[in-house]
Formats: structure tokens, C-alpha cells, sequence
């Protein structure tokens, strides 16, 4: 099975489990990736502001609306919105003069996004059907992108970051939030740790996602760690993949984080210097 298929089961039983139970089942081994990831990612403000389904539909790493300053006016794009959760926020800050695109490829998500938008309100939002490796959206059509903990998920990393800043007006942002690895992992231990730390991620070194935002032609990159993944959040999937965890702790411990990337689709040449780093990640 293929990984856009993986991704579309996977999120597609989440936003099922939702709409029949109001949670997503974190018992289950398809989803253990939402418990310590994906909690305690957004304040009570925020979430009082949206429908409890929203809330819980989100399997994302971060939490991109609060680290990036929206504008009044403005369009937002988020890829692979899930359901809705950071469209519905952004909408928000954007104001009526404002508009928020989700783009999503699974329709159970897309539905749940849709009811989610209308429980909330919230008009200045548009659901589309589609991948973010083609995004269904007219060369310089917004000032923002966002993205929380998808585009780890696609095999075609450097397009998405092209058609990212295809749709991006000249001076736009992207701000994500996606899984990065910080320095030489054991492939074994690499692949374990993905499965956990990003549903199914294939995550990029640090490096080599400046390196690919540079070469899709992104100006003022960015990575600035918000959640760096201990080897105990991850010991049991670990465990039952058959690694000894106590003897590939020293190698992988803070290894694997969360992260926001910026970066800006301007004039001037990358400076791949000065990152943010959160204190003991990309040691040795």
C-alpha cells in the first residue's frame, strides 16, 4: 500500500471515529501518534472559539496560527486541513475582509471540516478538494501558507514547497509546523521513531528541508524547535518494533522534534545560518 492510501485510511478512520464518538481513539495503534504529540497544542482562548469536533480531529504537531501574525485582509492557505481546526482559526484573525482555504485530499475530513465550519459561523472559510503537491489555487493567490505535521506525510516534498511558493503573493509567508530530524540517526531506529513521532512521516533532516525551501526559491528560512520528542515518549512503539531502547537511547534522544519553519518568498539570496534552536537538540 502506498502512502497517499496509508495517510487517506489513516485520517479518514480518524475523522470517522470523531463524527461516531466526539475523540479520536488513542488506544488504538493506527493513532498513537496523538498522544504526546498532538496534545496541549492550543490554549483554552483558542479552542473556545471552535467546535469540540475540530479540536479533536487535529493530529498535527504544532500549532502554526500562534506563531505566525495574521493580518486583517488576508488569505491564508493551510495544507492538508484536516478538520479545520487552524482554517477555522486563521479565519478568524483574517477577518471578513480576510479568507481561509483548507485543502485536503480525504472527503471524510473534508465533511467533518464542512460541519465544523458550519457549528462555527465562520463564512470567510473554503474547503478544497485536492493533494498539496497540486494545489488547486491560481499562481500568487495568497499571502500565507500553513501546514501543520503534513507535508512530512507526502513523497514529493519538493513539489509541495514549489507549488507552496507558486501560490504565494510576492512577500508571502510560509509558516509550518512539521517533524524534523536533527543530525545521523540508525535507520532502524529512524523509521521505528517516524512511524511514532509523525504518523507515518518521512521527515527530513534539518539540513535538507533548508535546503529544498532554498531550492524552491524561499528567502529567509527558519526552523525554530517548539516540541523535542524524548526516546521515553516513544518506548513503547520502540519496543514492539524490537529495539532495545535503553541501548539506542544516547543515539536518538532529541533527535526528533516538532518544529515551525518560516520562510519568505522575496527577492534577496538564503542565508542557511543563525537557526533557532531549542537548548540540547542537534547534539552530536
Amino acid at each position: 500500500m502506498d502512502t497517499k492510501t496509508l495517510v487517506q485510511e489513516k485520517y479518514g478512520a480518524a475523522a470517522r471515529e470523531v463524527r461516531k464518538s466526539g475523540s479520536v481513539a488513542c488506544g488504538d495503534p493506527a493513532l498513537r501518534c496523538c498522544d504526546p504529540i498532538t496534545t496541549n497544542l492550543y490554549n483554552e482562548a483558542e479552542k473556545s472559539e471552535l467546535p469540540s469536533s475540530a479540536v479533536q480531529a487535529s493530529l498535527g504537531c504544532g500549532n502554526p496560527t500562534a506563531l505566525i501574525e495574521l493580518k486583517p485582509g488576508e488569505t491564508v492557505l493551510d495544507l492538508g486541513s484536516g478538520g479545520g481546526i487552524d482554517v477555522l482559526l486563521s479565519a478568524n484573525r483574517v477577518g471578513p475582509t480576510g479568507k481561509a482555504y483548507g485543502l485536503d485530499m480525504t472527503d471524510e475530513m473534508l465533511a467533518l471540516a464542512r460541519d465544523n465550519q458550519r457549528q462555527a459561523g465562520v463564512e470567510n472559510v473554503e474547503f478544497l478538494k485536492g493533494e498539496i503537491e497540486n494545489i488547486p489555487l491560481p499562481d500568487g493567490s495568497v499571502d500565507v501558507v500553513i501546514s501543520n505535521c503534513v507535508i512530512n506525510l507526502s513523497a514529493d516534498k519538493d513539489r509541495v514547497l514549489r507549488e507552496a511558493f507558486r501560490v504565494l503573493k510576492p512577500g508571502g509567508r510560509f509558516a509550518v509546523s512539521d517533524v524534523v530530524v536533527c543530525g545521523e540517526v540508525p535507520e532502524l531506529v529512524r523509521k521505528s521513531m517516524l512511524l511514532w513521532v509523525g504518523c507515518m512521516a518521512g521527515a527530513l533532516e534539518e539540513g535538507e528541508y533548508i535546503a529544498k525551501l532554498a531550492e524552491a526559491g524561499f528567502t529567509g528560512i527558519s526552523v525554530e524547535p517548539t516540541r523535542v520528542y524524548s526516546i521515553e515518549d516513544a518506548r513503547l512503539s520502540l519496543a514492539e518494533a524490537g529495539i532495545d531502547v535503553d541501548a539506542v537511547a544516547p543515539l536518538v534522544d532529541g533527535k526528533f522534534m516538532g518544529a515551525f519553519i518560516r520562510a519568505t518568498k522575496g527577492p534577496k539570496a538564503t542565508k542557511l545560518s543563525g537557526l533557532s534552536r531549542a537548548p540540547g537538540c542537534c547534539n552530536g
